[in-house]
């Protein structure tokens, strides 16, 4: 940020420069001041947001806080997470604003309770006040190439510390409806929990939740990954469109009303013209579902476009449709800057600009346009469908820059359930919401739930038929950033107004990021990238024409693995469309936790494992309850001693574990029955470990080796085979104290080390010894939890080691240590 110094001499340049800028260019001071203004706001309160963090003696450590729920609660079978107002804590140096996580006593597994009944909570309501003792914790998230970005979500919401309940928390009272931003949290608490008994167990009820509160929660990932492949996403929420139509209603309801009430002999539109006072109800309407939707950047955006509006009409100032929205996202931004980090303010904003420039409605006004003759039934269904495909193909460049995905079934699924859902299923839900509140009527609300969940699954009917073709989407590589600026041009320029000479041409400026294809290495060479996925392993290798994956990332819970949150998305952003070769080093939970995601997501050519990949995915399906179909690789082999392979001019070499340690090698026949048990699966972690792949990667100018979770007997075993320097290792079982022995790293003698850990795990790796051995003898020590996903390329002019956390620094973001030498 700025210092004071440097505030005062651009605001003392901005005071000369009035002086002799000429008069018909002092509106470009006015600019220029504005912005200082700003960004004087900005730094302002980012510093006191930098400010409110949690003190370093209060890290990992147990604080004893009285708090007050201050959202909603995200409901799980194993648990409770909410954010919450901190009023006092001891000791002090507690933040404001936190993210509290309640679990169930006893590990339920990373399965979850699959046979055992839900854990028992009391019932958490905004505005409760509690006493608890939390594990509090600084925000700390994965960092990856093109991947989402969680302490940029976390502080964008003020949250600051993250806290886990230890022991058992105590009930002090209800401060009620405190605020109202609180009301409105308490408000959606009551609410959900209203519609509760009519939409559990229904296949779509956690999308009538969504419609109608905007709590998601309940939607299951392999519903989102429908909704994404068919271009939904944007009707599973609570949308611009939903909000205008029920403003709309609420204010025809009142219109109609005002022109009919008399009092005292006077009609009240005598007093108050009926368009004013249809405005303000509409806009109050507008304003009570948006905090019911919790306030997001599309509602905030909604709100504030249907304010100006309602504020043309009142004073009569004529407004066009560009200044209206340039307007309101000057208003969403000056009002929190952090709405620039969400997807939402780009592809709300986004789609608005598209919408009004394909609708040719540039330079009419925002208030008081007449309306055309009615239109006939197929021309409004070509209007519909051309504004459908305009908006597709102009948020393309968005959608390519942010998940890395189009959807090509999208104009065609939206043709019919924009109509569905925004006509039936949401005022449908909202009025069983409403109805739902009110006692005696639980008859009515139950119909209503029926009729909008079945008007839901026959829209999905089709929809899912859509989504399961193969190219129902296609991904889209993470290219330059200058492809994405070249492409937002060409959009601008495409439906730019009438009259600008080769206006058409600017599509063709959208294809360079769209079919981006980045480079492999040479001939020889190979690039690692070891992601960050927490406690756990993942690591993508890339030759001139070959992908390897080894080992998948951990397992956290039954809805979430590093599989499918960080391994397929990377894949994605990198272009890759299958993967060659997979290795899975050990059935462990934080090696091969994703692998089930991973091959529901790509197809791939062979694996390797030290265990029976079939039985572990069956019995990983079995608890789940998952009968998702799942490609298996077309071979899969044990990584046994021996093998090797050559391709692109780089050696691939398993040189652990033995063959007679190794499970009877098999061939996986598509279709074939999978057996329910194998000893690999049922052994103990131990044994695991010591059977663990090791791979050495040989290019033609550097090696890498790849050590799985052996220990320091197996590293005496790899040297007395011969085992001798690699430029590259990656420290075995995440640089437990038990690996990493003094005679590897002296045997290896690596110029990097490369760690995958989790942030203050509680394993405490790496252990302290184990990386100051490494550092001297002499290898850059690098670690994942401090310097997020590290690439590696090798090339002629030597290695080169790239860090996330190191690259692309953010101010909100931790100290980062580099390793010694660099």
């Amino acid at each position: 940020m700025p210092t004071l110094a440097e505030w005062g001499t651009l605001v003392l340049m901005c005071l000369l420069a009035g002086r002799v800028v000429p008069t018909r260019w002092r509106w470009l001071l006015w600019v220029l001041w504005i912005g200082i203004f700003a960004l004087g706001i900005t730094a302002v309160r980012v510093e006191y947001r930098l400010g409110d963090r949690l003190a370093a003696t209060n890290e990992n450590r147990v604080s004893r806080v009285v708090l007050r729920i201050a959202g909603l609660p995200k409901l799980s079978a194993d648990g409770r997470q909410f954010e919450a107002e901190v009023l006092s804590s001891q000791p002090e140096g507690v933040p404001r604003h936190i993210m509290v996580t309640w679990n169930a006593p006893g590990y339920a597994g990373v399965y979850g309770r699959s046979s055992a009944p839900p854990a028992e909570f009391p019932d958490l309501i905004p505005g409760q006040v509690w006493r608890m003792a939390l594990t509090l914790k600084s925000p700390s998230g994965a960092r990856n190439p093109s991947a989402f970005d969680y302490e940029a979500y976390v502080f964008s919401h003020g949250i600051r510390a993250l806290g886990a309940v230890r022991g058992r928390p105590a009930y002090m009272h209800d401060d009620g409806w405190v605020g109202i931003a609180g009301s409105a949290q308490r408000a959606r608490h009551y609410v959900r929990d209203a519609m509760r008994p009519y939409v559990d167990g229904l296949r779509y009820g956690g999308v009538l939740l969504a419609l109608t509160i905007g709590d998601q929660a309940s939607i299951g990932p392999a519903d989102w990954m429908i909704y994404n492949r068919a271009g939904l996403t944007h009707l599973i929420s609570i949308s611009g469109s939903h909000i205008t139509m029920i403003a709309a209603i609420g204010g025809l309801m009142v219109l109609a009303l005002w022109r009919r009430v008399h009092w005292r002999g006077r009609g009240w539109a005598e007093r108050v013209p009926a368009q004013v006072a249809a405005a303000v109800a509409a806009l109050i309407v507008a304003w009570l579902y948006c905090l019911l939707a919790g306030w997001g950047v599309p509602a905030r955006r909604t709100f504030l476009m249907l304010a100006v509006v309602a504020a043309t009409q009142i004073l009569r100032v004529p407004l066009s449709l560009s200044r209206l929205l340039a307007l309101v996202a000057v208003i969403v931004v000056m009002l929190d800057p952090w709405a620039l980090f969400a997807t939402g303010f780009w592809l709300s904003f986004g789609a608005v600009y598209v919408l009004m420039a394909s609708a040719q409605w540039w330079g009419r006004r925002a208030a008081g346009f007449s309306q055309g003759r009615r239109a006939t039934v197929w021309s409004a269904v070509y209007m519909a469908t051309g504004l459908q495909l305009a908006i597709t193909a102009g948020l393309m460049p968005l959608l390519a820059l942010l998940f890395n995905d189009v959807s090509l079934v999208s104009p065609l699924v939206n043709a019919y359930a924009i109509p569905v859902v925004s006509f039936i299923v949401t005022p449908l839900a909202l009025v069983a919401a409403a109805v739902s509140i009110a006692p005696g009527l639980e008859a009515i609300a139950e119909l209503l739930v029926w009729v909008a969940h079945g008007a839901m699954q026959l829209m999905m009917m089709p929809t899912e038929m859509l989504a399961q073709w193969s190219w129902a989407s296609v991904s889209v590589a993470s290219g330059p950033k200058i492809l994405t600026v070249l492409a937002v041009a060409g959009l601008l320029v495409a439906i730019a107004p009438y009259g600008l000479p080769l206006r058409a041409l600017g599509w063709a400026f959208m294809a360079p990021a769209l079919f981006w294809v980045p480079a492999r290495p040479a001939p020889g060479n190979w690039s690692l990238v070891a992601l960050d996925v927490g406690q756990g392993s993942a690591l993508v290798v890339k030759t001139a024409t070959r992908t390897l994956v080894f080992d998948t990332g951990v397992r956290h819970g039954p809805d979430a693995d590093e599989g499918a949150r960080t391994v397929v998305p990377y894949l994605r952003s990198a272009g890759v469309r299958s993967v060659d070769v997979l290795v899975v080093s050990h059935a462990d939970v934080d090696h091969a936790g994703g692998a089930l995601s991973l091959l529901k997501a790509v197809s791939v050519g062979q694996s390797y494992t030290s265990f029976a990949l079939d039985a572990y995915l069956a019995q990983s399906q079995r608890l789940l309850g998952d009968s998702q179909r799942v490609n298996m690789p077309l071979a899969a082999t044990s990584c046994a001693y021996g093998a090797s392979w050559r391709v692109d001019g780089v050696t691939f070499s398993f040189l652990w574990p033995l063959p007679e340690q190794q499970p009877e090698r098999r061939h996986v026949v598509p279709g074939a029955p999978r057996p329910s048990a194998d000893k690999n699966v049922r052994s103990t972690s131990g044994q695991r470990n010591r059977n663990a792949c090791v791979l050495q990667i040989q290019g033609q100018h550097h090696s890498v080796l790849l050590t799985g979770d052996i220990g320091a007997a197996e590293e005496r075993r790899l040297l007395a085979r011969g085992l001798g320097p690699t430029d590259v290792v990656v420290a075995a079982h995440h640089g437990s104290r038990f690996s990493s022995s003094q005679a590897f790293v002296q045997a290896t003698r690596p110029l990097h080390v490369i760690s995958q850990n989790g942030w203050q795990n509680r394993y405490g790796h790496p252990a302290p010894a184990v990386q100051q051995r490494w550092e001297a003898a002499g290898a850059h020590f690098w670690r994942t939890d401090w310097h997020g996903a590290l690439t590696v390329d090798s090339t002629a002019e030597g290695l080169r080691v790239k860090a996330e956390r190191v690259q692309y620094r953010r101010y909100w973001q931790r100290n980062v240590a580099l390793p010694h030498g660099d």
